[in-house]
């Protein structure tokens, strides 16, 4: 399996030890850049695709080999993430291709905003996909986001088509994405498909919204809470499989 290490791209920031983000121990790789506006975003100052550090794919994998110990002992891998790393599609192909080559397990967390053939090449290189789907309402959706739901579900679709394994991630947010039927539908959609081997429901926080005054934005769910623990047990005994 070639590819092209001397292909550039431009990381806002790397975790050597993630453990959220996939199984074991994870090498995390966080592409600048984003097509969505979610309001909700506790990492704003990823949206911007030139503001991180412009880096070649052999750099990025001499350094991913440093922990490959690590990874192997607690059977983790690499993630790749972002801001939305299909805004450096390109990149973000390559960057799997060549974690592939060298043995270690893939996972693209993304929000799948992206169009079906690009989505195809990738996923013939990812081992686990983390799927966001900030709500199953294309209104509510699209009032969160900036963007339509329509190619998150396609994205989905087709990672049960090459049989790719994924996780699922919503984030309950109080008066935006706690519908009940909405999250009713989405469980029911979800159920149908093979490939689904988790879901995970994210309390709503604001540990980000400093990043927001930071860039000059206004953080518009400011006067939100966190779920409560009752809505957040409804939530994750409706999103099970």
């Amino acid at each position: 399996m070639t590819y092209n290490s001397e292909l550039t791209g431009f990381v806002h920031s790397v975790e050597t030890a993630g453990m959220v983000d996939g199984p074991g121990v994870r090498y995390v790789v966080f592409l600048s850049g984003c097509s969505l506006r979610c309001k909700y975003c506790h990492n704003p100052d990823t949206w911007k695709v030139n503001s991180g550090t412009k880096m070649t794919i052999g750099e990025l994998i001499k350094d991913i080999k440093k922990y490959r110990s690590y990874m192997t002992f607690s059977g983790g891998g690499v993630t790749i993430t972002g801001g939305e790393p299909f805004v450096q599609s390109d990149f973000l192909v390559e960057l799997l291709t060549a974690c592939k080559a060298n043995g270690f397990h893939t996972t693209l967390d993304t929000s799948g905003y992206t169009d079906i053939a690009t989505a195809e090449q990738a996923l013939k290189q990812t081992d686990l996909l983390l799927l966001d789907i900030k709500s199953f309402n294309a209104e509510t959706y699209k009032q969160l986001t900036g963007v339509e739901l329509a190619k998150t579900l396609d994205v989905l679709k087709l990672s049960e088509q090459l049989k790719i394994p994924v996780w699922v991630r919503f984030v309950l947010v109080p008066s935006h994405t706690d519908n009940l039927d909405d999250m009713r539908n989405m469980a029911n959609f979800l159920q149908k498909l093979n490939n689904i081997q988790k879901i995970d429901v994210l309390p709503f926080h604001k540990m980000g919204e400093y990043k927001w005054q930071e860039i000059g934005k206004p953080y518009e769910l400011a006067n939100i809470q966190p779920p409560t623990a009752e809505l957040l047990a409804v939530a994750k005994q409706i999103l099970t499989l």
